[in-house]
């Protein structure tokens, strides 16, 4: 088994701009803009007075055109900025498991199970589904689909309803060194588990996971459907992107992450929780570890397509 780089092993690629740098070079591009919308935008500002006085009509134009420009400037060349250091290793083989809690999802994990089928993954991968006391037929449709594919299975059940509960009773019976974890309803690139998996590997000590590219495979179904694709791409894909130049990924998310296994067991696992997996970020950085994001293991995920279930995934 490949173990995890050793502290003093880590080296830096000369060949990058230092992250400190890249933050001051998009501070002061996003300052100019800034100044450049100030100037450009005074004749806006004047015509707007007459009409609503000095201060509200700076206070609109502020909150309107001067702090989002500043922020899409910031981000624009923070990304333009970005470059991801190269795999250490490119090919790895230590084995992996993939932990799913799944509650009713009988018609969508058999896809799922066959795309983890078909990564193109050198080393083995071992999948651990949790049954949070599913009324649909979910373990039964797991059963028939892990065989149907060949995937080496194991299955539990959890009654006690709660993601946090099904996720730390399928940790307890983890063993791999680093595990993935994954929604029941999304889809892996046949490259997603071979990136996430270098991403770790070519990383410093003192990170414990590592985010996958979460993006919307339903969205052209309807507007709402639609309204998500780009939420996830603009508001949580390009800023974990961001995030992940300043070393500073805030959420790995529980659809789909890699986690070293003894450091998620050793903080106790998931919350109780709504957003369970921001809690467990945030007990990784109270710990002193840090969160990478990996915008080349890609995966796809199912998003609500009406209002009340779209509702009660924001509750």
């Amino acid at each position: 088994m490949q173990s995890e780089v050793k502290p003093g092993k880590y080296r830096k690629n000369k060949k990058y701009i230092p992250v400190i740098y890249k933050f001051y070079i998009s501070q002061f591009s996003a300052i100019l803009w800034v100044i450049l919308s100030i100037k450009l935008s005074q004749p806006w500002l004047h015509e707007l007075s007459k009409a609503v006085g000095f201060p509200l009509a700076l206070f609109i134009i502020t909150f309107i055109a001067y702090a989002p420009g500043y922020l899409v400037a910031f981000d624009t060349v923070s990304l333009l900025l970005d470059k991801q250091p190269s795999y250490r290793n490119t090919n790895p083989d230590i084995p992996i498991t993939v932990l799913i809690a799944a509650r009713n999802e009988a018609d969508k994990i058999a896809d799922t199970l066959k795309y983890i089928s078909t990564q193109e993954y050198n080393g083995k991968i071992q999948v651990v589904i949790v049954d949070n006391n599913s009324s649909d037929g979910t373990i039964e449709a797991a059963k028939n689909a892990a065989k149907h594919y060949g995937i080496q299975c194991k299955f539990l059940f959890e009654s006690k309803p709660g993601k946090n509960n099904a996720l730390n009773t399928g940790l307890k019976t983890i063993d791999t060194e680093y595990f993935i974890t994954l929604d029941a309803d999304t889809l892996l690139h046949r490259n997603a588990i071979n990136n996430i998996v270098s991403r770790i590997l070519s990383a410093p000590p003192d990170v414990c996971a590592v985010a996958g590219h979460v993006l919307v495979r339903n969205s052209r179904n309807n507007i709402l459907s639609k309204m998500q694709e780009w939420d996830y791409f603009m508001g949580i894909a390009s800023l974990k992107r961001m995030q992940g130049l300043y070393q500073g990924t805030l959420v790995a998310q529980g659809a789909f992450s890699l986690y070293k296994t003894d450091i998620v067991k050793k903080i106790g696992g998931w919350e109780d929780v709504i957003g369970e997996d921001i809690v467990l970020t945030w007990k990784f950085f109270k710990s002193g570890y840090k969160v990478y994001f990996e915008p080349f293991a890609v995966a796809f995920t199912e998003v609500p397509t009406r209002n009340e279930a779209f509702y009660k995934t924001k509750v």
